[in-house]
């Protein structure tokens, strides 16, 4: 039980811990651990000595402390906890606590690339449905025996609240026009810690010695543009103009409860994409706009989990680097307007986006916000 106060329904109960990077008016950005409705500032703790050994701290990004490796997360979790449990370590830890409603987030980690995969069964099934020739499977011929991604372009993703403008491209006509069919995109999305050597890949059994944590993201999607590239190569400026992410990566170490097994593959999977131990995650995530919730999507039916992203990102020799991001995709068949309104109506100007995402046992990862702005 922690002795600080911890609001009912919070996202960060203590056995979440997340970490994120935040700022006071006149400071540089600095690393910090949610908890309840305050931060921990661990820098903090470092030069006061409390957590001196903690020297990943230093810079303003986690990607010193994620390449450090499974041994030092374990270290500064357990340390954490118990800095935050013993009531005898409150009177040098309290000054070290800021309240959330007084810091501003920034993004918590460089990223170095950026894979937005699609997971998701019913997603895939329904956009085939949708542009496919009736009577014509809707899932690509290999979309069963692996897990299908694009790159996407690390420099788009942003924290949280950052202003989403509308993005413009070319038509047939070739002519420069705004998109018109803007969407959401609700997804979870892995962080990689530790890198892997070249050309040597991983197995879904080396996921949690090299991925970090998790965080909630918004793939912002224009589908008008993304079907024009579609027909030359495949989507470009479509989805890469603002991926908004949630300012806080909640640890592996915080989701162990909500581990279940996937669901069984329509097709054996190849030996390297095998799966060993359950790695699908019962976390349910909400969708809003303009303060209505649309939907409920649930993480746990996931075709294809993080192991397998993991070990398929590495099988042709590339090696992961820190600060690597691979994204579900659309969580479940209704995380996007483009299905849950059947291809229209879209996001308008002045629209506000909400995201959130919890675990049955009161994880959260905190919010995903974004409010659209008319194109430059």
């Amino acid at each position: 039980m922690a002795w600080v106060p911890i609001p009912e329904g919070s996202d960060f109960p203590i056995h979440n811990l997340p970490y994120g990077v935040f700022s006071r008016e006149g400071e540089l950005p600095r690393v910090g651990v949610a908890i309840g409705d305050q931060v921990l500032d661990l820098h903090q703790l470092t030069v006061t000595g409390v957590m001196p050994e903690a020297y990943w701290f230093a810079a303003g990004r986690l990607n010193t402390f994620m390449g450090a490796g499974p041994r030092a997360w374990f270290h500064v979790r357990e340390r954490l906890t118990e800095l935050l449990t013993d009531e005898s370590y409150m009177d040098r830890v309290l000054p070290c606590l800021r309240p959330q409603s007084e810091v501003r987030m920034h993004l918590p980690f460089n990223v170095a690339d950026l894979v937005l995969f699609q997971t998701s069964i019913e997603n895939a099934t329904n956009l085939g449905r949708m542009f496919h020739p009736p009577g014509r499977d809707p899932l690509p011929p290999a979309w069963r025996r692996m897990p299908v991604g694009q790159y996407g372009r690390a420099s788009a993703v942003s924290v949280s609240g950052t202003s989403v403008v509308r993005p413009s491209g070319q038509r047939k006509d070739g002519f420069l026009k705004p998109a018109e069919r803007l969407d959401l995109s609700a997804e979870l999305g892995y962080v990689v810690g530790v890198p892997s050597a070249p050309p040597y890949p991983l197995t879904t059994k080396d996921f949690p010695h090299h991925v970090f944590g998790m965080v909630l993201m918004n793939v912002w999607r224009a589908y008008d543009l993304i079907a024009l590239e579609s027909r030359a190569l495949g989507p470009f400026l479509g989805q890469s103009f603002v991926v908004s992410v949630s300012p806080w990566v909640v640890p592996l170490a915080a989701l162990n409860a909500a581990r279940v097994e996937q669901p069984q593959p329509e097709l054996e999977p190849a030996a390297y994409l095998k799966a060993y131990e359950p790695a699908g995650l019962r976390v349910t995530l909400g969708v809003n706009v303009n303060g209505k919730l649309l939907s409920e999507p649930d993480y746990a039916g996931q075709y294809w989990t993080g192991p397998q992203l993991l070990a398929h990102s590495t099988i042709a020799g590339a090696p992961l680097r820190t600060g690597d991001l691979l994204a579900s995709g659309p969580v479940g068949g209704n995380a996007t307007l483009l299905e849950l309104t059947g291809n229209g109506p879209f996001l308008a100007d002045g629209d506000s986006v909400l995201l959130t995402a919890r675990t049955f046992d009161g994880v959260g990862f905190g919010e995903v916000r974004g409010t659209v702005f008319p194109a430059v």
